[in-house]
């Protein structure tokens, strides 16, 4: 595994979160970056390209990534809705249900921010248990009320967990104007309590 910590990986991973033409300038001059991680240090842990845009949802980067010959984990697969891919990796080895990809985000985020409940069900059966506090802002990041639905009632103890910007999934619902996931998120602590 190539881990790295000079500045060009570092800009070329933070672009790989958002910017997808702009990867494709880089890999056309760095091909051999493809697979190459950046170390973040105590507070980050390692990221490579896929990997960034797999946290962050950004399905159109990863599929590009893929096309190049990136290598995928159950992260990315999850992200990307690709129900097939998680069941197989899943069969193979049922920890992989509580596999986590760049910064030590779980699986069931990344499965969150594509909104596909059978893959969260699919995790779930092959026992995941981490996560599902987290999970609620890929689900709100992207407006998933079914998803959001599904996390309260599988395993959410605490929907009030901060995400990177200190805001709860009730916060940023709130400004986004979701009111179907606000009125989840009110009912569900209605019912649990002040947490």
């Amino acid at each position: 595994m190539d881990i790295r910590t000079d500045d060009e990986i570092r800009e070329f991973i933070i672009l790989s979160h958002w910017n997808l033409d702009e990867v494709k300038k880089s890999l056309a001059v760095h091909p051999d970056w493809l697979p190459v991680y950046y170390d973040w240090g105590e507070q980050g842990g390692i990221e490579n390209a896929i990997g960034a845009a797999a946290h962050v949802g950004n399905q159109a980067i990863a599929q590009y990534l893929l096309e190049l010959g990136a290598e995928p984990n159950i992260c990315v697969w999850a992200m990307l809705g690709r129900g097939d891919k998680v069941k197989e990796i899943l069969d193979a080895d049922p920890q992989q249900a509580n596999a986590t990809g760049a910064h030590d985000i779980p699986v069931l985020f990344h499965a969150a921010t594509c909104g596909n409940c059978d893959i969260a069900e699919l995790l779930y059966s092959a026992g995941c248990r981490h996560g599902y506090n987290f999970a609620l802002h890929g689900a709100v990041n992207y407006g998933h009320s079914e998803m959001v639905q599904w996390l309260l009632d599988h395993g959410v103890k605490d929907a009030n967990t901060k995400d990177f910007q200190g805001k709860t999934p009730l916060e940023k619902a709130r400004e986004k104007e979701q009111q179907a996931i606000i009125s989840m998120l009110e009912a569900f602590q209605t019912t649990t309590g002040p947490q």
